[in-house]
């Protein structure tokens, strides 16, 4: 998936109100970005961080800029927007390019099930149980290689993994996915500190037959894509 337009260099002055960021160009211009991350963005909201902006000129935007990532000091990228998961994943999997998930004739997003939810991608073909994919997005890390989900309290997020559960129940496919944003980490975990009810929601989910599968991306200022496959550790 290429961003729409060329990105930019800047430096990132602080993130407030979840979803505004104020930012140094290069020109030494001050600007403020959308932030498209309703998450803690812990560790990736310091100030002086070299960051990427994605400017726009579509008259119904009030932000000329959005935040789309932060590059670390040895090179690597965190992707810091989360709707890019799923649009990125809606591609591959459609293109039968997600190991695990490549044997399904059609691929619907945001489809209802449950109690009041929407699957992110719900998977159908013959022969094939339906398969119901919640995708969560992965930008946390506090060890060196290791990336940890989530980066704060998410009761949603323990709600999704019990809805998944329940499909599993009903003899469904159900699967988490774990997308890393980010080029420096090799293995996926839980953040029990943080959440321990969304740590014991999986750990049930798990235990009733919901499917772990958990990827990187490839990230560069032009675009990012579907990386490798990548292990879970419980």
């Amino acid at each position: 998936m290429r961003f729409q337009t060329d990105l930019i260099p800047a430096t990132l002055i602080r993130r407030y109100k979840r979803f505004l960021a104020d930012c140094r160009l290069e020109d030494g211009r001050d600007v403020t970005a959308h932030v498209a991350n309703p998450g803690s963005m812990l560790g990736l909201k310091d100030e002086g961080l070299r960051i990427w902006l994605e400017p726009n000129d579509d008259p119904k935007k009030k932000l000329k800029y959005a935040w789309r990532l932060v590059e670390h000091a040895d090179g690597h990228f965190t992707g810091v927007d989360t709707g890019v998961p799923n649009r990125m994943l809606k591609a591959a999997l459609m293109a039968g390019a997600v190991p695990g998930l490549d044997d399904y004739d059609l691929v619907r997003p945001e489809v209802k099930y449950g109690e009041n939810s929407r699957i992110d991608f719900l998977l159908t073909g013959e022969r094939r149980r339906n398969a119901y994919v919640e995708v969560k997005s992965v930008t946390l890390s506090r060890r060196p290689g290791l990336a940890e989900f989530p980066d704060s309290v998410t009761a949603r997020g323990t709600r999704h993994l019990g809805e998944l559960a329940n499909m599993a129940d009903a003899g469904r496919r159900a699967v988490m996915l774990y997308l890393v944003q980010r080029t420096d980490c090799a293995s996926v975990t839980l953040a029990a500190d943080i959440d321990p009810a969304y740590a014991a929601a999986c750990t049930e989910a798990r235990e009733r037959g919901v499917e772990i599968l958990c990827f990187d991306c490839r990230i560069t200022p032009g675009g990012v894509t579907l990386g490798r496959s990548l292990p879970f550790e419980a």
